[in-house]
């Protein structure tokens, strides 16, 4: 599952929507909707995440929040390291090869971790 697709999940649940009905009501299939939220599907368009927002009646900061983890949520990601350090390569390898391995908690804390360390350099 993506970030987006959980979160679309975690709406459409909290008002009691079933994925038929929205998906109806946003004019795509069920089992387009499905895919979208289980990170079968590649990020929704610009135009999708709008309608979503507003199907939601969503605003302001859950609405850039929704914005953002649609930018997120590519399930098949490529990471470049073309003349990057070789340390950058073997970190891209390392993760795409054990990711799977990975339990949830060991997940938060990596993904942490690497957050943490990224917003404390683009704050120098």
């Amino acid at each position: 599952m993506t970030p987006f697709g959980e979160r679309v999940r975690e709406l459409r649940r909290e008002r009691g929507i079933s994925q038929k009905k929205m998906a109806e009501d946003i004019g795509v299939s069920a089992a387009y909707l499905s895919a979208l939220e289980h990170g079968r599907r590649s990020p929704p368009t610009w135009p999708m995440v709008q309608k979503i927002i507003g199907y939601f009646n969503i605003i302001w900061d859950e609405a850039d929040e929704l914005q953002q983890l649609a930018a997120l949520s590519h399930p098949r990601v490529t990471v470049d390291t073309a003349g990057m350090p070789q340390k950058a390569t073997a970190l891209a390898n390392l993760l795409a090869h054990n990711i799977q391995n990975l339990t949830t908690d060991e997940l938060e804390r990596l993904y942490g971790e690497l957050n943490k360390m990224l917003k404390a350099k683009a704050k120098n």
